[in-house]
């Protein structure tokens, strides 16, 4: 009822559009049928009103199809609205105001031209209305992360002659494959000392999914493992965590777009691969390094400190011994090679910090 209603209406007001327009146009119409052809204002009259009604009839055709398109056109607008994302709406919106606010300036400087000058205005808008919806949902990240970012620069500060965020605890921490098959940040981000947003590119992604998918058998463990520690991540964690679908096909090398995209996101790299650790930080880009973090929470042990051991195999030297501490220090016991297998006491006589790690030294208690 309520459609018959609107149809009804909608033909009713395009019939009478139509009847208006012939009224409008029929003083044009009169003179040169007047002067020319002689007609008589009876005839023309006439004329009038059976366009009039001729055009009153069209407009009530053409009302059921016009809204039958309209609705339909509706519909299909309102189906796709309901797909896309609150950012997509808001970057669109904000495309669009952007590119309005361009047109207007254009519009209005073409608008002197003669004869198009009047549809200029009209014509930019279009275009660039467009344009503005269509590269604000395509830059949506980017706007999102501008907004967020603005009033940040104030809290920016040189370290050591680089820049780098005040804080790294809301940086966004942009996980590499390394560290995700690696597992350890996870239990990390289980204690708390890293806060999130944590981001795993789709890149990244990607590359596990390959690893995975590996024929050698130790790629495809590595890779399965790195997938489950995501699950942890995503699911276990009271964390924040986003996947990025950013990508840059003008890049190949994945170390280089994480790279990238720390740096439009004015985040940091997590990672224990030395080598991105390296790249990362000549570029500018803050970087977190699971290795460097598991050696700067090692106990400090100073030389004439004593601990207990056990000696578990042979050293490279002559009657070495070498022992471990539960975080996995290496201990290198001079002639601890008779205690093999012993739980003894030692005294520390040295430390060394290595590459590799921390290196102790020292030398059996005699009783």
């Amino acid at each position: 009822m309520k459609s018959d209603m609107v149809k009804r209406i909608v033909q009713i007001l395009l019939a009478l559009s139509g009847i208006a327009g012939i009224i409008y146009v029929s003083p044009i119409l009169a003179v040169p049928l007047r002067v020319q052809f002689g007609w008589s204002a009876q005839s023309i009259l006439v004329l009038e009103g059976v366009l009039a009604v001729l055009a009153g009839v069209i407009g009530w055709l053409i009302a059921t199809p016009i809204l039958s398109f309209v609705v339909s056109a509706t519909r299909r607008a309102e189906g796709k609205l309901q797909k896309m994302s609150t950012q997509d709406l808001l970057s669109g919106a904000i495309g669009l105001i952007i590119g309005l606010i361009v047109a207007f300036f254009i519009g209005s400087a073409l608008s002197v031209l003669p004869i198009i000058g009047a549809y200029m205005p009209i014509l930019m808008c279009l275009v660039f209305g467009y344009l503005g919806i269509s590269l604000g949902i395509r830059k949506r990240e980017d706007l999102v992360n501008f907004i967020s970012g603005l009033g940040k620069e104030g809290n920016r500060f040189r370290v050591k002659g680089k820049t780098r965020a005040a804080g790294y605890c809301n940086m966004p921490k942009v996980l590499d494959t390394s560290v995700i098959i690696d597992g350890r940040i996870a239990d990390i981000c289980k204690t708390g000392f890293v806060e999130g947003p944590i981001i795993i590119p789709n890149f990244v992604l990607e590359e596990l999914r390959h690893i995975a998918d590996s024929s050698d058998a130790l790629k495809r463990a590595k890779g399965r493992r790195g997938l489950d520690m995501l699950n942890i991540i995503r699911k276990e964690l009271d964390i924040e965590v986003e996947i990025s679908n950013r990508d840059y096909d003008d890049i190949s090398e994945v170390d280089d777009k994480l790279v990238r995209l720390a740096q439009e996101l004015y985040g940091c790299v997590v990672t224990n691969d030395y080598n991105l650790n390296k790249v990362a930080t000549l570029q500018g880009v803050v970087v977190l390094n699971i290795n460097e973090l598991a050696n700067a929470i090692k106990p400090v042990v100073l030389p004439g400190e004593k601990m207990t051991v056990t000696v578990v195999k042979d050293g490279k030297e002559h009657n070495q011994g070498v022992a471990y501490l539960d975080d996995g220090t290496m201990i290198v016991v001079e002639n601890g090679r008779r205690f093999m297998g012993e739980t003894i006491e030692v005294e520390v006589t040295s430390v060394i910090q290595t590459n590799a790690g921390r290196m102790i030294f020292g030398k059996p208690i005699e009783k």
